[in-house]
């Protein structure tokens, strides 16, 4: 397998984690999402996504290679692919409420303070600092009230699964953006029980080969 990442994006972030759970070795393929107006933006890698995003998982199944994008397609996959140890409860609703957990993040937090929002943000003038903030901040209030009924030492109950997966990145951009999480108890709660796990510990953005120094 074969991963286009960058050490600090939250999608790829994810997509790392999860290869760790499931115990997959892959190469590490950085795309650098600044440098020079941004890699993605290369003829070279739009021929490997033309939507010009990471993270990209290439694979071999057959005598096909194919290539995955959308951090919830990959992930998807590998817990298809891969099905120890899950990252899905068994109960269809039990599943469905960690897909909504993880959902709130993907598409309602993580694009609103993506790379490519900020690049236009800044070309219209908005201070990109505050428009961070409020949307980091009401997406995290929804989801601290949407998991706490249900939450244990993880997102959902006692062992890590999808939503964890979500979590984690996103809280660390939160804290870049200068988030107070004071107000989230079970988030930070589920966010350290799963830093203990290894496969986290190396997914984070510092511990990846193109880490820059802050």
């Amino acid at each position: 397998m074969k991963l286009w990442s960058y050490w600090r994006s939250s999608c790829s972030y994810r997509v790392r984690i999860a290869l760790g759970l499931k115990g997959l070795d892959y190469e590490y393929a950085s795309v650098h999402l600044l440098r020079g107006g941004g890699e993605q933006h290369a003829a070279s890698f739009g021929a490997v996504n033309p939507q010009r995003q990471v993270p990209v998982l290439e694979l071999t199944e057959g005598a096909q290679t194919l290539r995955l994008v959308q951090s919830i397609a990959i992930i998807e996959y590998l817990e298809e692919r891969f099905p120890e140890p899950p990252l899905l409860p068994q109960a269809p609703l039990d599943r469905a409420h960690v897909r909504a957990l993880a959902e709130l993040v993907n598409s309602g937090i993580q694009p609103l303070q993506n790379t490519s929002t900020f690049s236009e943000l800044k070309r219209l003038g908005v201070d990109i600092g505050p428009w961070a903030q409020h949307f980091v901040r009401q997406g995290l209030t929804a989801l601290e009230a949407l998991a706490a009924p249900r939450a244990g030492a993880f997102l959902f109950g006692d062992r890590v699964s999808l939503a964890d997966i979500y979590l984690v990145p996103q809280l660390y951009n939160a804290r870049r953006f200068g988030v107070a999480l004071d107000d989230f108890p079970t988030l930070t709660r589920a966010e350290k029980s799963a830093q203990a796990l290894p496969a986290f510990a190396r997914a984070i953005p510092e511990a990846q080969p193109d880490a820059e120094p802050s």
